[in-house]
């Protein structure tokens, strides 16, 4: 990444009045969270078809390893703290030019480093509440993890006895329709995507930035890897967001005639 690079993305931002921060699991790696995806993460020690949405469905046994392995999962979530790459995202906010935040992540830490709950589009459904899927009643990840450490393998819902699974969003279940429809909605909408530690491999998901672009908006992309929409970017910026972000807000501030 040149310094070149960061002028031409800060002026980018500085003209921009309608932006669509897109976030993967890049963001949240720098707060302690694992990439699953990553070498040496989750998905290279567990086969994922043993947790798809058919398997968790149909079998008893899917349910109780899923649950026992949840801690995997839930711990690092819990423990993690917003890092200065959400910051970043919350000072484009309180800046004026956020129009919305779509995320593949499921750790909340959008929220917590203070991005408003309503501008946050969690495509992929968030690990910090649990649902029945029979009567739909909405639990707090915490107090039902709480009861399998306590023992109960296969948590059931107190109210009608239906399955219970985290709001995540599973291999082999359908998209959230309506966060799905309006993410594609505001990048159509934007007049600039910024895309912030995704691979960008992740579909549907990864077609959301390409929604905007095909509407005519600019793209930068700050990732520690290629993507493959690498080549249909305005600008390309290799580092960690923690580091990079804040500079190129600062920079484009300063750029519009602005100070923090």
């Amino acid at each position: 990444m040149t310094e070149q690079a960061i002028e031409q993305a800060a002026a980018i931002l500085s003209r921009a009045k309608r932006i669509v921060v897109f976030t993967g699991a890049g963001i949240s790696t720098e707060s302690g969270i694992p990439d699953f995806r990553s070498p040496g993460g989750v998905w290279d020690r567990f086969d994922p078809t043993e947790f798809t949405y058919q398997r968790f469905l149909s079998s008893e046994d899917a349910r109780r390893k899923y649950w026992s392995l949840s801690k995997l999962f839930y711990e690092p979530l819990v423990s993690a703290n917003p890092n200065p790459g959400h910051d970043a995202v919350v000072a484009l906010e309180r800046w004026g030019r956020l129009d919305c935040i779509v995320t593949q992540n499921i750790d909340g830490l959008h929220q917590r480093a203070g991005s408003s709950p309503d501008r946050v589009i969690e495509l992929h459904g968030t690990a910090l509440s649990v649902s029945c899927l029979s009567c739909r009643k909405r639990h707090s990840r915490e107090e039902v993890q709480a009861r399998v450490e306590a023992g109960e393998e296969v948590p059931r819902c107190e109210g009608c006895g239906g399955i219970m699974k985290p709001d995540t969003i599973s291999f082999g279940q359908p998209m959230p329709e309506r966060e799905t429809a309006e993410a594609f909605r505001r990048a159509e909408n934007c007049d600039l995507c910024w895309v912030i530690g995704s691979s960008l491999v992740v579909t549907p998901a990864a077609h959301v930035p390409v929604a905007a672009v095909n509407a005519g908006a600019k793209l930068i992309i700050l990732n520690g890897s290629e993507t493959p929409l690498d080549e249909a970017a305005d600008v390309v910026l290799r580092g960690k967001a923690g580091e990079v972000a804040p500079r190129l807000i600062e920079r484009a501030r300063a750029l519009a005639g602005e100070t923090a």
